[in-house]
């Protein structure tokens, strides 16, 4: 009977939530969600297990149902402890899959998608090289060929069982008749008695009486048409340039180049993800257009027509409109030029690393390394006018060979940057003077000068400052002091609250090469070799550090942020691949309504722990959780547009099943808006 009440009270809950709830909550993933999108495009590796296909394929993993034709995608936000596979291999006496990264991490794991991390070999310090060359199973072992020797691993107790230092470069393994053979990367063959002491060097002894390395191509051979038919979604490549959010839709591009001018030889691409299909533009754009260069890195979307947008790199400039390729703009139709003096290169080596749409359609180039140009726009209309200036070109009167990150501000003025170590600069145009500002010296408010201080982006705050990544750490300039010739690069500092009157600047001396600015006016930081940081809207409080090794970042080089300003998910262009972060913080509503504001999860159902979620709300508006009657449950304040609920009370208490308000006003007072939310315990 007592169950029977129970059972019916948390239905009366539901029934009453459903009855007085009139807001809709879409299906968004909970504040602290991550997710990787892995690419897969390129089969590498085939292994059978049991009813189930395990591919690797550019380098990442995805699981084959051949009963059910199911596709279950494996990245280190989910199951895996690490990315950028190497090997896979099957034990079918243990019915587990070993998998082997380029940093010699190991996971172990079952068909059903249990994963256990073998990380010794990661872990260890040595001198000599640790790659891992070739698996051969044996048993329940598998035989890993490394570059000092060979490692045998129990797959059955997850555990290296042995190491056997032959201090040579092993390529392959394989055992007959009782003895074991190791061929080196000279094709040189060692072998020792299973029966003998395999850890003695001694034991091991060169022969030319060997078995055959073969490696088993049945998996691949059997299975790779089908394969070839699976789509288990995801970008192209894992390698980036820049990244953008518009009108619901993320983009990306990639090519040669990777931000940092890190050479990557990938054919240039344009990718387009609507938060549930990925669409890849030809990735053979560069040869229907008899273009060289392979190298896509900049991209923006026409705010009067999001169907229509441009992509460039060095390779002139791409237009597409409806989903297709339109035009290539080069020199032969346009006033852009192709590098100068570059008698080594052809014409088509056009560099185009900056543009950027007004708000009227119009859309402003960067054309660096020229002698003629280097600022431009095409207008709506069709017409190209040039607007090239002197500060523009460095001494030698070419046009500097980075500009790039072209950002308008919230007063119309045009900011980018020259990266390149040719004339390093900060440069400020307004598109109604035609006048520009140019700072080429990074000085910040002591009067520290930085030597070899390098911009990689630019944004404006929600305070209207202007933020600079470098890798020497962030500057900004003053809102007051924008458009003013002789502004000041500050450097924000931060006090060391150890009771001295001490402070340092903030992330001083780390490379930040991507700055984004969240709807709670918050800054995310990427970072070369420090992964991504979060700071305080008042630049005084460090609220997150997320690393490869803390987090499931995918990587301590972050090259890009980019954040969908309608859910709060952050999203990191990292060297190793696209992966995200649902943050705490979304756009403000300008007018908060009763309609958009609204929870999730909600209702809450019994055994969730997790965050709960309003969203719609105001600016730093006042936000209290009720309980039907009006007693006072929690309070605070929303980040940007977004507040999160623990399900506690202030005492730090559960809070019982029931029907709660969310009554939130604007930071004035002014407006009240409720909404309601069911929890079932």
């Amino acid at each position: 009977m007592k169950v029977l009440i129970q059972h019916s009270l948390r239905w009366m809950i539901v029934l009453s939530f459903v009855i007085c709830h009139l807001s809709y909550s879409p299906a968004w993933a909970q504040v602290g969600t991550w997710k990787a999108y892995m690419a897969y495009s390129e089969p590498q590796q085939i292994v059978k297990a049991q009813n189930t296909l395990f591919v690797r394929a550019s380098n990442d993993l995805y699981q084959y149902n051949l009963n059910d034709k199911s596709i279950t995608t494996y990245d280190k936000t989910n199951v895996l402890n690490d990315n950028n596979i190497r090997l896979i291999e099957w034990n079918t006496e243990a019915k587990r899959l070993i998998i082997v990264y380029d940093n010699s991490n190991i996971d172990i794991m079952d068909v059903n998608g249990e994963v256990n991390n073998l990380s010794a070999l990661y872990n260890m310090t040595m001198t000599q090289d640790k790659g891992i060359n070739s698996i051969y199973m044996n048993g329940i072992y598998a035989y890993l060929s490394t570059d000092f020797g060979v490692m045998k691993v129990n797959m059955q107790r997850y555990e290296i069982s042995e190491t056997y230092m032959l201090n040579q470069n092993i390529q392959s393994v394989t055992i007959s008749n009782g003895f074991i053979y190791a061929r080196n990367d000279q094709n040189v063959v060692y072998s020792a008695n299973m029966n003998d002491n395999l850890i003695n060097q001694n034991n091991w002894q060169q022969t030319d009486n060997y078995p055959s390395f073969t490696i088993n191509t049945a998996d691949w051979d059997n299975y790779i048409e089908i394969v070839k038919t699976l789509k288990p979604g995801g970008p192209y490549y894992n390698q980036f340039y820049e990244s953008k959010i518009v009108n619901g839709k993320l983009y990306t591009t990639g090519g040669a180049f990777r931000s940092g001018q890190i050479a990557l030889n990938n054919p240039g691409i344009i990718q387009e993800y609507d938060f549930d299909t990925w669409t890849v533009y030809p990735t053979n754009i560069n040869e229907i257009t008899e273009v060289s260069y392979k190298d896509i890195n900049c991209i923006d979307v026409d705010p009067t027509d999001y169907n229509h947008f441009f992509a460039a790199g060095r390779c002139g400039l791409y237009e597409f409109s409806n989903g297709s390729f339109k035009t290539l703009y080069n020199q032969h139709n346009s006033p852009l030029k192709p590098a100068f003096d570059r008698s080594f290169l052809s014409d088509g080596y056009t560099l185009v690393h900056g543009i950027k749409f007004d708000s009227e359609g119009n859309l402003w180039v960067l054309n660096s390394q020229t002698k003629d140009v280097n600022l431009m726009v095409l207008e709506k209309n069709g017409e190209w006018k040039t607007h090239t200036k002197s500060e523009l070109f460095n001494s030698n009167g070419i046009s500097k060979p980075g500009l790039r990150c072209m950002m308008f501000d919230s007063s119309g003025l045009l900011w980018f940057v020259n990266t390149h170590f040719s004339g390093p600069s900060v440069h400020c145009y307004s598109t109604q003077t035609n006048e520009i500002l140019s700072y080429t010296k990074f000085t910040n408010q002591d009067g520290t000068n930085y030597e070899n201080c390098y911009p990689y982006d630019i944004q404006e705050d929600n305070q209207g400052n202007i933020w600079i990544a470098t890798n020497q750490g962030p500057f900004y300039i003053k809102k007051e002091e924008k458009g003013q010739s002789n502004a000041t690069l500050y450097q924000e500092k931060v006090p060391r609250n150890d009771g001295t009157n001490y402070a340092d600047y903030l992330l001083s001396g780390i490379h930040t090469n991507g700055i984004a600015i969240d709807g709670g006016g918050r800054k995310w930081f990427a970072t070369i070799g420090n992964g991504v940081f979060l700071v305080s809207a008042d630049n005084m409080t460090q609220l997150q550090h997320f690393t490869a090794e803390n987090s499931p970042l995918l990587s301590n080089n972050v090259q890009y942020i980019s954040i969908n300003h309608s859910s709060g998910e952050v999203f990191f262009l990292t060297d190793k691949g696209l992966c995200s972060y649902v943050a705490d913080a979304t756009i403000a509503s300008d007018d908060m309504q009763k309609d958009n504001v609204y929870a999730y999860p909600n209702p809450v159902e019994s055994g969730y722990t997790g965050i709960i979620t309003v969203v719609g709300l105001s600016y730093d508006a006042d936000v209290k959780i009720l309980t039907s009657s009006g007693r006072l449950v929690t309070q605070g304040r929303s980040n940007g547009g977004t507040f999160t609920w623990d399900g506690m009370d202030t005492q730090g208490k559960r809070v019982a099943s029931g029907v709660y308000m969310v009554a939130a006003t604007t930071s004035d007072g002014n407006k009240g808006i409720v909404c309601k939310i069911a929890i079932i315990n």
